[in-house]
């Protein structure tokens, strides 16, 4: 876990109160005026940390109402490790926070700021009230607000580090499972060709084999993760693509395969992005991170198709385009089904 490296004697401090004196002097002492100083300073603080602070980015708070902090503190995989929220001398800095909270703002860690004062919560309780008139007492509250992790995201960073490897690796291990298993076994042999001619006459009359096996690869290490973050527990038996799939990988046989073996040595992997996933209360940014980890995580094995294949696992449609693209178009489509009627509907 990173640590702050900036000190009270940073430029960056120095210039944070340099900026509000200027402000001061000047009579501009509003909060869309004042809060660009702390921005500036903590967007400063943040990228050592590899996040980004993204101001005024909506979601959807506790309760399902949309809010809107002045920042959220990003990572690559767009997961938040913290927001802060901005006022002015001038408000009544108590009455603020519990406006915001009680209209739904996430207190997991969440930094309430005024020139003068910060006050932050984590874990759903103010932990931390100061002043802000002394560099220290500021780099102290940072420390705090930008050092802490709550235990999902924690777990995540791990996942991260330990199999950015290990994904690629099985992928290439288990597309190699099912060569081998078209070489030796009549029954998958049959049941793939009978696929690729499925897939040849509904998408592309000159699909290339290798595009469908890549499609096996992929949806059988990524089923599990769309059937639990998206709560779609009979995802296999609803969605007809994910169901002509599962027909070819039950003709497998035990010596060639066993599903839920080999899988195994993901499941560290699968159970941190269902508990990060967990940490979003917008079905939308759901959507956003799951399409992160597939590029990142379920394409390194097939490094030459990567830019081009990607699978829509879709009641309706089924197609081969590009990943990221086909991802969203299928968790787009999840999306207007949990408005409409129910998620990943059959084909007639």
């Amino acid at each position: 876990m990173p640590t702050l490296t900036l000190r009270p004697s940073h430029k960056a401090v120095a210039a944070y109160y340099e900026s509000l004196a200027a402000f001061k002097q000047l009579g501009t002492e509003h909060e869309l005026a004042v809060k660009t100083a702390f921005a500036t300073l903590l967007e400063t603080a943040a990228k050592p940390f590899g996040w980004k602070l993204v101001p005024e980015h909506s979601m959807k708070g506790k309760g399902g109402k949309r809010i809107q902090p002045d920042g959220t503190l990003m990572d690559l995989f767009r997961l938040h490790h913290g927001h802060w929220e901005a006022k002015d001398s001038s408000d009544d800095l108590n009455k603020e926070i519990r406006a915001k909270i009680d209209k739904g703002y996430p207190t997991a860690n969440l930094l309430f700021w005024e020139p003068r004062r910060a006050v932050l919560y984590q874990h759903g309780q103010r932990i931390a009230d100061v002043p802000l008139d002394q560099p220290e007492a500021l780099f102290a509250i940072l420390k705090q607000f930008l050092e802490f992790a709550p235990e999902a995201i924690a777990e995540w960073e791990s996942a991260v580090e330990e199999f950015k490897n290990k994904v690629p690796e099985l992928g290439k291990a288990l597309a190699g499972i099912l060569k081998k298993a078209r070489k030796e076994n009549p029954k998958y042999e049959a049941a793939f060709k009978d696929f690729v001619t499925t897939c040849r006459g509904s998408l592309n009359p000159n699909l290339a084999e290798a595009a469908v096996e890549e499609m096996l690869v992929q949806h059988l290490l990524t089923e599990r993760i769309l059937r639990k973050i998206f709560d779609i527990e009979n995802f296999r038996e609803r969605n007809v693509i994910a169901a002509d799939i599962e027909k070819v990988i039950a003709t497998l046989s035990a010596k060639h395969f066993r599903r839920d073996d080999f899988l195994t040595a993901l499941d560290p992997f699968y159970l941190a992005v269902e508990k990060a996933a967990e940490t979003f209360t917008d079905f939308t940014e759901k959507q956003k991170f799951l399409n992160i980890v597939y590029e990142r995580f379920f394409q390194g094995f097939a490094v030459k198709q990567a830019d081009v294949l990607g699978v829509v696992h879709n009641g309706r449609e089924f197609g081969i385009a590009r990943s990221r693209d086909s991802l969203k178009k299928w968790l787009a489509e999840q999306s207007l089904s949990r408005n409409s009627s129910s998620p990943c509907e059959s084909r007639p």
